[in-house]
């Protein structure tokens, strides 16, 4: 089996020590060199001074701001760590058999990135957000309580050391096993992460003979102590601080889910550290909390749920906070429905209280009790659904700008809804009892907490990245990467819908044979959600010293709406202070609305589209047989070299009803090259990262060279293997160069035809 401690770490360890080369490498590129009158010596020690300046200024500082960054960078480096976790998952279940982890270590796997995920990802940046914005829209001079709010952040990161040390301790073990003894190092093999589950059910949690599980839950419960005390900070502040224009009736939505975040925190978390202790004293004192003779196993269950479900609209809530904040600025309408998105945020924190044993349906709670979770748990799509439909509300007869951060609202809205849908049938009783155990409840889940949560902490990242950087970023880069994000999270999580309402049960790294298919279209979509995390994390640092300097005070043009906000506001006074601009002027129409400049591709919405294809197809058809004809050349080659089987063609005549013969097979591949992909392409093409068109046509035809790679890999192996996947990219590219040259070529000798004009 692969070692999975020693994979982790190096995975974690690329990451973290790219972005810091990344960063290193571009911040000297912009730094001023001096006149060469220094010596070596004291370059390095001036290096060395303003290094320490800057790290006891971090490790001092009571500036809401700078905690607000500390909590997102803490947040992002958890979330990546979580998320190699899922990819190491989502890996082994490439195969049916456990042999690539072993079973005991995809159950540790799927233990700590629960945890991680939802303790030290999603709270962290959502109240690394909070920090930075919330004094900023109530107009505050900073939070109410500065002091405690950077204790409320140091307490988290030996909290996710805690948490986290069996895998380092493992890791060390192994490294000091290659120069000591087995019993010199005895106490680096005795700590492994924890495989007991991430809800830590007893009686396992407590048998366990785990050393390294109450590091966890001492871990665990010092990070309740953290969001506890950052609960009270902004409650105090969104109560209290508030400047005087800023009233109940006017309080931005973002704060009002702050707010009621803040409430369900403060009464979950000091129930779970109760629970958290109880458990440790079982472990460690022989009590009897959750052993038979005293509360019993199921008491675990009642104690953990009770924190749990609210736990998930503590997360979830600030996402709707975001996008009711988000959506209306892109929409160019004011937020539909205030009062009533305000009613049902309160409405789910008052909720979330009273639905926490529908997670326990399948257990011998008395079946009346039951049935009123079962109501409560129905009635709890209420409020929900309130938001959505005033999102829909808000977006009707809008002027929808087409950029990064409303195409993650509208993919959030999109897998909220099949998420929010799929929770109702759960919340019946007989439905919950058959789909318990399967892949439909991972399905439900993860449709909610990555399919609106990391879309709005994305989206929130390019809308606030101009006043936080003074920067833009790579636009058609984020375009791009949103694109995967949604298309990755919709593959991944519709497919576990599916295999989970045909039975496959969750939580095993065995499975049967039947189901393969399916868990690999799955483990591809989780693959591209990894990407896209990826191409985000590059944008926001490259572009924080390659980025345009944003030369407006509203580069949003949010004064034409009316929703120049107090964060703005902010924004523009520190740039009128700062670099002397003026204060911008409302512009009438919105830039990318203005009638006098024709559209390209997405920029002008919908209609903007089809009007373009309907206008270019016949360009778009002649690139499309130039970028055929290139390729059939490579595919040639891998046929005539024997790594393509020219039978495997045929089964593309048999998805569509004809006859499976390679004849026709090739035939329809051909038909698609010429028409079908070069008109995607043609839609599309604003969403690729790449300056000029023929780059751009190179990523299309990799991300359609990927489906290629799978629709007809019929078993080769080693060099034919490599073979096919090598003629298959090639000959991809030619078709991407063919189609784009063309495309270029042909538009080109349009516009020289209509005097220049596009």
């Amino acid at each position: 089996m692969t070692n999975r401690a020693l994979v982790e770490v190096t995975a974690l360890a690329l990451v973290v020590f790219s972005v810091a080369v990344l960063w290193v490498r571009l911040r000297r590129e912009k730094t001023v060199e001096s006149d060469g009158g220094a010596t070596v010596q004291e370059s390095i020690s001036a290096e060395l001074g303003r290094f320490q300046r800057q790290l006891f200024r971090i490790l001092t500082t009571t500036d809401h701001r700078e905690i607000g960054i500390l909590y997102v960078l803490f947040g992002t480096l958890a979330g990546v760590w979580g998320g190699i976790d899922a990819m190491m998952l989502r890996t082994e279940l490439l195969t049916p058999p456990a042999d690539i982890w072993t079973p005991e270590t995809y159950n540790a796997l799927f233990t700590t990135h629960g945890l991680t995920m939802l303790i030290f990802f999603v709270l962290p940046v959502f109240f690394g957000i909070a920090n930075y914005f919330i004094p900023l829209l109530v107009g505050a001079d900073d939070m109410a309580f500065p002091r405690v709010n950077a204790i409320g952040f140091w307490l988290l990161p030996p909290a996710l050391l805690l948490v986290r040390m069996g895998l380092f301790v493992q890791v060390g073990g192994q490294l000091l096993g290659l120069f000591f003894p087995e019993e010199a190092i005895r106490f680096f093999l005795s700590l492994r992460e924890v495989g007991v589950g991430w809800t830590l059910y007893a009686p396992l949690s407590v048998q366990s003979q785990n050393p390294q599980l109450d590091l966890l839950i001492l871990g665990l419960h010092l990070s309740g102590v953290s969001t506890t005390v950052g609960a009270i900070n902004f409650i105090v502040t969104i109560v209290h601080e508030r400047a005087d224009d800023v009233t109940w009736a006017n309080l931005d939505i973002f704060s009002w889910n702050i707010l009621v975040t803040s409430g369900l925190a403060l009464f979950a978390f000091p129930l779970l550290g109760s629970a958290l202790v109880m458990l440790l004293l079982d472990r460690n004192f022989g009590t009897t909390f959750f052993a038979v003779e005293g509360g019993g196993a199921i008491l675990w269950q009642h104690l953990f749920w009770f924190w749990g479900h609210p736990e998930v609209y503590i997360l979830f809530l600030p996402a709707t906070g975001l996008m009711s904040t988000i959506l209306p600025k892109f929409v160019g309408r004011k937020l539909f429905g205030y009062r009533f998105i305000v009613y049902s945020t309160l409405g789910l924190g008052v909720l979330s209280f009273g639905v926490w044993a529908h997670h326990m349906f399948v257990t011998g709670v008395d079946p009346r009790i039951k049935a009123s979770f079962m109501a409560v748990s129905i009635a709890i799509a209420v409020p929900s659904a309130i938001k959505v439909f005033n999102w829909l509300a808000t977006m009707w007869e809008g002027d929808i700008r087409m950029s990064a951060p409303f195409m993650l609202c509208a993919g959030s809205i999109s897998t909220f809804i099949i998420g929010g849908v799929t929770g109702v049938f759960l919340a019946v009783i007989p439905v919950d009892i058959l789909y318990h155990g399967t892949y439909y409840v991972v399905g439900h889940f993860h449709l909610i907490v990555v399919g609106i949560i990391p879309f709005m902490m994305v989206a929130a990242s390019y809308y606030w990245y101009p006043l936080m950087t003074g920067r833009w970023y790579d636009t058609r880069l984020a375009k791009f990467q949103a694109v995967l994000m949604i298309v990755g999270s919709l593959v991944t999580f519709v497919t576990l819908l599916i295999i989970g309402g045909l039975g496959l049960p969750r939580r095993h790294a065995i499975y049967p044979h039947e189901y393969q298919f399916a868990n690999q279209i799955a483990t591809v979509g989780a693959y591209v959600i990894g990407l896209s995390v990826l191409l985000w994390l590059y944008n926001v640092v490259v572009s924080y010293w390659r980025g345009e300097p944003v030369e407006t005070t509203d580069p949003w043009n949010l004064k034409a709406t009316g929703q120049f906000t107090k964060e703005w506001e902010w924004f523009e006074s520190r740039m009128v202070t700062r670099y002397g601009l003026s204060p911008a002027a409302p512009s009438s129409v919105r830039r990318s609305f203005d009638p006098s400049a024709e559209p390209d591709g997405l920029a002008g919405g919908v209609g903007s589209v089809i009007q373009d294809v309907s206008r270019k197809a016949s360009v778009a058809a002649v690139g499309g047989v130039v970028g055929t004809l290139l390729m059939t050349g490579g595919l040639g080659t891998a046929v005539f070299i024997g790594v393509l089987d020219p039978a495997s063609f045929g089964e593309i005549a048999e998805l569509v009803g004809l006859p499976a013969t390679p004849a026709l097979g090739s035939v329809l591949f051909l038909v698609g090259g010429t028409v079908t992909w070069p008109l995607l392409f043609l839609a599309f093409r604003e969403f690729l990262p790449g300056r000029l068109l023929f780059e751009r046509g190179l990523v299309f035809s990799t991300l359609i060279w990927t489906g290629f790679v799978v629709a007809f890999y019929t078993g080769q192996q080693g060099l034919g293997l490599v073979g096919y996947l090598a003629f298959g990219l090639v000959a991809h590219w030619s078709y991407g160069l063919g189609l784009t040259v063309t495309f270029q070529y042909l538009r080109s000798r349009q516009r020289a035809a209509l005097g220049g004009g596009e």
